[in-house]
């Protein structure tokens, strides 16, 4: 087995990478902010992600999160130091993470013990297959922050529960409990605790069996059935507003409910 560990700026930070059987696990280790990711976590994830197309013995990719966490996504305490142009050039750098990671030619598959928030919602929407414990929560709480959810970002539940429950999750900001993201269909497996990591190798060491070219034709074929948004950067929705976002991310750091002064128009 290869094991490769990647130690990072924030305390007790790492992403540990791993290769055995044909199988690349990656863990994201954060456990005293709930795995959120850093800009450079985001940045650092995404280089990993690449490494493990050159191994050719590698067939499948498997992410995780350490502990009952998948990750809260992007580091929300992060923002509220920097100005609204750092957080928004954040974003983008994590977009294109969580778009390396849709667009990798190999299988994906989220492994979730826990809650999986905002954009580490997005990173388990990115995987082709994901599968959950009854610890397993799954929400896009981003109304609560004055996150704007980019076109990319929202194709992504659209295409699994459609726009009605979308609009819903953030209009409401809830997190669905395991069973009902299995129900939904933003679970593909769900899988008892003590089961899931033995469970999610049976199940990676299955699909890397596959035809390779099966495996890629398909998800070639699946992602320009669904390539319907247009590219990120060419005038769609910026992921912060201007004045939402600063009041939501003072808001959380500092424990209150948000005061947003805006009105919808």
């Amino acid at each position: 087995m290869k094991v490769i560990t990647t130690r990072l700026e924030a305390e007790d930070a790492k992403i540990v990478y791993q290769e055995t059987a044909g199988i690349a696990i990656i863990t994201i280790h954060r456990p005293q902010a709930k795995n959120a990711l850093t800009a450079n976590m985001w940045d650092q994830l995404r280089k990993i992600a690449l490494q493990t197309l050159e191994n050719p013995k590698n067939k499948v990719l498997i992410i995780r999160g350490h502990g009952e966490q998948f990750t809260a996504g992007s580091d929300i305490k992060e923002f509220n130091s920097i100005s609204l142009e750092k957080a928004e050039e954040a974003f983008i750098h994590m977009e294109k993470t969580i778009s390396t990671i849709e667009r990798l030619p190999i299988p994906t598959i989220a492994v979730i013990n826990g809650p999986a928030m905002g954009a580490g919602l997005e990173l388990a929407l990115a995987c082709d297959i994901r599968i959950g414990s009854d610890k397993a929560k799954l929400g896009i709480p981003v109304g609560k922050l004055g996150i704007t959810l980019n076109n990319k970002f929202a194709q992504r539940l659209v295409n699994l529960i459609g726009p009605s429950m979308t609009k819903d999750l953030v209009f409401t900001g809830r997190m669905l409990k395991a069973d009902e993201a299995f129900r939904v269909g933003m679970l593909n497996y769900l899988i008892t605790e003590k089961d899931l990591d033995r469970y999610a190798i049976r199940m990676g060491k299955l699909v890397g069996s596959m035809s390779p070219a099966s495996l890629l034709a398909v998800k070639q074929s699946v992602q320009e059935c669904v390539d319907s948004a247009p590219v990120l950067w060419q005038g769609s929705t910026p992921f912060v507003d201007a004045t939402d976002f600063p009041e939501g991310v003072r808001a959380f750091v500092e424990k209150r409910p948000p005061v947003f002064a805006r009105k919808l128009q």
